[in-house]
């Protein structure tokens, strides 16, 4: 007879991990000593942990290899539309628990480990998160890539290797202090450099007229080297490619020190161009118009479509000679998504390339051109929207600066054609703003150049056709869609929260991890008491080793069954940090007033990162320091509020914090969250929101019903109504007695005893030029608190609104937005065929 299993036995046959061969392990240990030996050159008397954890990386690459040759191999051979994203920001994180996953070999590689006495959960620890973008719109691309492999597509990322990425963020004292990410200081073993790829680009100069037409003369070259990250699908053997761009200097860089005779100086300075692929501008919502910036943004496009030009040619019988000389099937072939407007320099030079040097008239590089790009849009925020100078194009680029002025030219006829004698609608729809310094808005470029322009949820997209692009939508109102943002289920459950990936895979099998909408089958599960406590168990067990990690870090005691509440997001005044501060503050206060009172325990954790030159976003952090040491130290309060401000949030990070939250704070004034993409990430991981009507709260709402999230706040309507009427913070500071307290205490320095001035200037922008009205959300954010507290009493209900919001989180996997993509913006269809495995023939062999 069998002996009795354990449970934690039970949990591995039914594991999503599934159950490791025997051959495969032998295998794994196998190829990982080799690693260990001939790559890494040490034994195992002298390796340190990071030897192995680049012999365990080693390892896993191999198993992609053939897997990304194969890929590349078969679109060759069938000749697919390719997709190409173009973003210069991409926030991967980790890649090597990922590709196990996605290979299917994450129980092999655990088996393998252990029995080579290794843990296996230790060398993960020692992967640097490739930190390449600020927040949401990088992570987006970073979930885009691994749903266009999941459903594959052709596709290709294309943007910057940033040496440093996204600064690592400390607290000192109550402040944020940035330090250089210096992410490649050992390397990076899942990059392949391809020098025999490298392009030149061009800076400066000059036009000069000839018989041939115009041409750009005495320009300055700098070298992209391209590095190529392997991006494989979910168990379906495609592995697609992210293809970065470093600048190199030429060999021939600055002649005139060399004839000067200083050699030394000649050899120094090439670091002057290679500055550009250096670091990423840490800006998220903010444009900030320096010329290091343009260089890279033009650095990009200028090889990327190089590259495209290059394949498109050469493509079909993989020869190398260019076989294709006509670009009338260029749009039938290629199409390029631009992610937001900073690759926006792709317009003028595609033309510039088809005008130029590939000799196409006007009419035809336009037509090609348009049919080729799409634009999205990312925000309404006017001071994130890009809008460079004429004389620093003029001085870089100039043959592009023509470029956009001819884009303009025949843009305002058309404008003049459908409205005579508007000159005031010529004036809004012109690329070239003209009062003040003459400036290019590039949202304006992008708009004209594409074929498609789409917000990134439903309420976003309305916002620009009725708000900030009317006038384009009155113009063109077909180019107009919307796509509303999702996040990989792959990395955001299956990879973050094993214990609710096996609970869920337990009932429903395992279709889900490519088909989110599966989980719908999830909702009369609401009602079975087992599972219910499945899914408590699950969260319960995320929040012990989340509070045990914050204890060991923070030296806070944390009680692990208080409400986790949870705001991790970039800091800024439109996500309203302050007000969640504010209820802190006012929490605290009742606690205070009524020691002997029964409060619903709750530890409030907030992280994020501010811009260096954000004045206000680090104060705010200063304050939320500041509020949680006075909080954190009252013996009175006890562990019934708990504050712990996050250092350096990051993906890593957000992979650890999210499974074990209760509460998702997304509270944005209405109108000013494009989408959000964090509130998905908390909604498949069974935690409750409180939040606004804004962005893809409202589409969250709609899927699980507003009876399972926390909606208070003013409505878009609302704040316009409000924005018209003319909005006084002091009426509501004198007519709210809680709110009062909170803004005095900040202001008499309560909170900075040391230090009575120091929020002074938080405090004039609330009570002066509030521009995101917290004062007016102030009083429905505390009732809608109170009534998440009520419902936290009733663990049972609270569970079965988790498994609400799990089971309609479908929508909101990025499998849907890609296949959306796909077929209303770059003609592909979506395909859940599995390429042949590396040991298998390819279709046309097996026939």
């Amino acid at each position: 007879m069998a002996t009795p299993q354990s449970d934690l036995d039970k949990r591995k046959q039914i594991s999503v991990r599934g159950i490791a061969q025997v051959e495969n392990v032998s295998n794994v240990k196998k190829t990982f000593n080799r690693h260990l030996h001939y790559t890494l050159v040490k034994d195992r008397n002298v390796s340190t942990p990071r030897d192995y954890y680049f012999a365990l990386a080693h390892t896993v690459r191999d198993h992609l290899v053939s897997r990304w040759i194969r890929t590349q191999q078969h679109y060759y051979d069938k000749d697919p539309k390719r997709v190409y994203y173009l973003s210069l920001e991409y926030y991967m994180g980790r890649s090597l628990s990922n590709t196990m996953i996605n290979l299917g070999i994450q129980s092999a590689c655990d088996e393998a480990l252990y029995q080579l006495g290794l843990d296996i959960e230790e060398l993960e620890e020692l992967e640097e998160d490739a930190g390449l973008g600020n927040g949401g719109l990088g992570r987006l691309a970073a979930c885009f890539l691994d749903s266009m492999a999941t459903l594959g597509m052709a596709a290709y990322g294309y943007g910057i290797r940033y040496e440093y990425g996204i600064f690592a963020q400390k607290i000192r004292n109550g402040e944020q202090v940035e330090e250089p990410d210096d992410w490649l200081r050992y390397g990076n073993p899942w990059e392949k450099a391809r020098p025999e790829y490298m392009i030149p680009v061009n800076f400066y100069g000059r036009v000069e007229d000839t018989p041939k037409g115009k041409k750009w003369v005495d320009a300055q070259t700098v070298f992209a080297m391209p590095y190529d990250s392997p991006i494989p699908g979910y168990k379906n053997n495609v592995v697609n490619t992210m293809r970065l761009w470093s600048a190199k200097s030429p060999c021939n860089f600055n002649l005139q020190f060399f004839n000067d005779g200083d050699y030394i100086q000649a050899v120094l300075d090439r670091n002057l161009s290679e500055n550009i692929s250096r670091v990423l501008y840490p800006n998220d919502n903010f444009f900030e118009g320096k010329e290091l910036r343009l260089k890279q943004e033009y650095f990009m496009c200028a090889a990327t479509l190089q590259d495209i030009i290059r394949r498109y040619k050469s493509s079909k019988f993989g020869s190398s000679h260019p076989i294709r000389t006509s670009f009338d099937a260029f749009p039938d072939k290629v199409a390029i998504q631009l992610n937001d407007t900073h690759p926006s320099m792709a317009i003028p030079e595609l033309m510039r390339i088809f005008l130029d040097l590939e000799g196409l008239t006007w009419a035809q590089a336009w037509s090609i051109s348009t049919r080729v790009f799409a634009y999205t849009n990312h925000t309404v925020l006017p001071e994130a929207l890009e809008r460079w100078s004429v004389s620093m194009l003029e001085h870089i680029l100039p043959r592009h600066l023509q470029i956009i002025y001819e884009i303009n030219h025949h843009h305002l006829q058309n404008v003049a054609k459908k409205w005579p004698g508007d000159g005031g609608r010529l004036g809004r729809l012109s690329l070239v703003e003209e009062h003040g310094e003459k400036r290019i808005n590039m949202a304006h470029l992008c708009i004209v150049g594409s074929h498609a322009v789409n917000g990134v949820a439903a309420i976003h997209s309305e916002i620009i056709k009725r708000d900030i692009f009317r006038d384009f939508y009155e113009l063109c109102p077909e180019k107009f869609q919307n796509k509303t943002n999702g996040i990989t289920p792959r990395r955001w459950l299956l990879l973050c929260n094993p214990a609710l990936s096996d609970a869920i895979a337990e009932r429903i099998g395992e279709d889900w991890v490519v088909h989110l909408d599966e989980l719908a089958k999830l909702k009369p599960l609401a009602q079975d008491a087992a599972f219910v406590r499945a899914v408590q168990t699950a969260k319960q067990e995320n929040k012990m080793r989340l509070a045990k990690q914050l204890e060991e870090e923070y030296k806070v005691k944390i009680n692990p069954s208080s409400m986790f509440d949870i705001q991790v997001k970039r800091i800024h005044e439109y996500k309203r940090q302050l007000l969640n501060c504010m209820h802190i503050i006012t929490m605290y206060n009742r606690i205070k007033a009524n020691p002997n009172a029964t409060f619903v325990p709750r530890t409030i954790m907030i992280g994020g990162k501010a811009a260096p030159g954000y004045h206000t976003a680090k104060q705010i952090i200063r304050l939320i320091c500041a509020v949680g040491n006075v909080v954190n130290n009252d013996p009175i309060v006890g562990d019934r509020l708990k504050v712990i401000y996050l250092e350096n949030y990051r993906v890593t990070l957000a992979e650890r914090i999210i499974p074990a939250a209760d509460l998702s704070e997304q509270i944005s004034t209405a109108g000013t969250e494009a989408s959000g993409t964090g509130n998905m990430k908390f909604m498949l991981n069974g935690s409750l929101t409180i939040g606004t009507l804004d962005g893809a709260n409202i589409e969250m709402m709609e899927e699980m019903g507003r009876e399972n999230i926390f909606i208070f706040g003013m409505t878009v309507d609302e704040v316009e109504d409000l924005k018209r009427k003319g909005y006084n913070a002091w009426d509501y500071y004198n007519s709210n007695p809680e709110l009062r307290q909170c803004v005095d205490q900040i202001q008499n320095g309560f909170f900075s005893p040391n230090n009575p001035d120091q929020f002074k200037d938080l405090i004039n922008i609330l009570m002066n030029h509030d521009r995101f009205y917290l004062f007016a959300d102030y009083d429905s954010y505390i009732k809608c608190q109170d009534e998440v507290n009520q419902l936290y009493l009733k663990p049972n209900d609270w569970a079965v609104k988790c498994i609400m919001n799990i089971a309609s989180s479908g929508k909101f996997s990025s499998d849907r937005t890609i296949a959306q993509y796909g077929r209303e913006i770059w003609g592909i269809e979506p395909s859940w065929e599995k390429l042949p495995a590396p040991h298998e023939p390819k279709d046309e062999e097996s026939k």
